[in-house]
């Protein structure tokens, strides 16, 4: 769907709802549907009431995947409990509606089409995961609903011209490859490095992004299907091509596998995991699980290497990490906060500033030009800026790198930035941004 086919969609959405509010008599309050003009609360949109915004998002509640993501949506909806108890967004009670597809892309259509066509959502925010949200991106856009904030690092979510209602989130699984290579270009570079890659866009882009810096290290490329656990000719043929440094572009299970498996080898190289596969709590309990109580906690993990882009909870200092308990306490939910729901309040008050950005009584579109016009300003908990613009939907523009010590980390590099292809990397020399004492992000509307 190009930009001309987006402000199509939009005017017949538009005209449907003006229908709507005429014949409910709601045309009679002035301020029309954009953001920030008019006086009262008005029925905007589809998902939108004078006292409620619904939106919606898919995650694997259940199944394999399930261990950690199933906790993002824990964190979203504190967030967003918090902020209804405080007002809410222009006086609307943010409404969540979150279903499960257990990572399953026939499952994720049929969530996402109950999301739209009977929930009746505004907006999608945070669905989780490349091959499943990659299902739905087409319905979505066709629709003309906003789909914010994917919870995927691949560069799909950034196509302005085909899918114009899409913006990724997190920093793309390229410029964290980028960073990662140049990082060990710069301290290893007598090292044997070898690829251990999951053979999607993960594993592609991750070595696509490595290679710009590796390609004359590198010794071995080995990938993985997900789902099958057998793991060991992949960490054998790392360890006959005499790779003494491995890069994993893989989820956290395959962290715990491909630990384990090493383990049972005798096979000790350096490791650096990307962010997605290395958070300690949750690999330390899969390793766990998967070593039947032999390994019992996180220790494998000392010394590996891997990335950083928002706080993280072995950081209590930390005033977003402070916000973000209070935050978790308050809510009542059973658990601990844990990284994962961290990751589910970032997205969340990102959500908010995208709202508040939107105006007062927003349409659909009015939205996607919020995140668009306004979003590379927004300050929050991640590490740098985002990317967004009438040009880009792409996610925060740099990491750091870190080192893994027990079930926290020590960082090793100050915030790099950079952007896809051949783009430089650089230091970020901006300042970390701090909560607003309330808690709630405070954005001006666009128009």
């Amino acid at each position: 769907m190009t930009r001309s086919s987006r402000r199509l969609v939009s005017f017949v959405a538009a005209a449907t709802v003006a229908t709507t509010l005429a014949a409910c008599g709601g045309g009679d309050s002035g301020g029309g549907g954009g953001g920030g003009g008019s006086e009262e609360n008005e029925a905007s949109d589809v998902g939108i009431t004078e006292d409620s915004i619904k939106l919606g998002a898919h995650y694997p509640l259940t199944g394999v995947a399930a261990p950690g993501y199933s906790e993002i949506p824990t964190g979203v909806q504190a967030y967003f409990d918090y902020v209804n108890a405080n007002g809410g967004v222009n006086g609307r009670q943010i409404e969540f509606v979150y279903r499960d597809d257990a990572y399953n892309p026939t499952n994720t259509s049929q969530v996402v089409n109950q999301l739209v066509l009977e929930d009746e959502v505004f907006a999608l925010m945070s669905g989780l995961g490349t091959p499943t949200h990659n299902a739905v991106t087409d319905f979505l856009n066709s629709e003309g609903v906003p789909d914010l904030f994917v919870s995927s690092g691949s560069r799909l979510w950034d196509d302005v011209e085909e899918k114009p209602y899409t913006f990724g989130w997190q920093p793309d699984y390229e410029i964290e490859a980028k960073i990662i290579g140049q990082y060990v270009a710069e301290n290893f570079p007598d090292a044997k490095v070898g690829l251990f890659l999951q053979a999607d866009d993960l594993g592609e882009d991750g070595a696509a992004g490595a290679r710009r810096y590796l390609e004359d290290q590198i010794v071995a490329e080995e990938t993985y299907v997900p789902g099958n656990t057998d793991v060991r000719p992949q960490i054998s043929a790392l360890q006959a091509a005499g790779a003494d440094l491995v890069l994993g572009f893989n989820v956290p299970s395959y962290t715990a596998l491909s630990q384990l498996t090493a383990l049972q080898l005798g096979y000790r190289p350096q490791w650096f995991y990307s962010n997605i596969g290395s958070d300690p709590q949750l690999v330390g309990s899969l390793l766990a699980r998967f070593s039947e109580g032999q390994v019992s906690d996180a220790s494998l993990l000392d010394g590996v290497l891997t990335t950083e882009y928002i706080p993280t909870v072995d950081q209590p200092d930390n005033p977003w990490i402070q916000l973000f308990q209070r935050v978790w306490d308050e809510s009542g939910q059973e658990g601990e906060l844990t990284n994962y729901r961290v990751y589910g309040m970032s997205q969340a008050y990102t959500m908010v500033q995208a709202l508040q950005s939107a105006g007062q009584n927003p349409t659909r579109d009015d939205l996607v030009a919020a995140v668009e016009q306004a979003g590379s300003e927004w300050e929050g908990p991640g590490f740098a800026p985002f990317r967004y613009s009438e040009d880009r939907h792409a996610g925060y523009s740099g990491m750091s790198v870190s080192r893994i010590v027990g079930e926290g980390s020590e960082d090793l590099t100050p915030v790099l930035v950079t952007d896809n292809g051949d783009a430089e990397i650089e230091e970020y020399d901006g300042q970390a941004a701090t909560p607003p004492e309330n808690g709630i992000p405070d954005e001006e509307p666009v128009n």
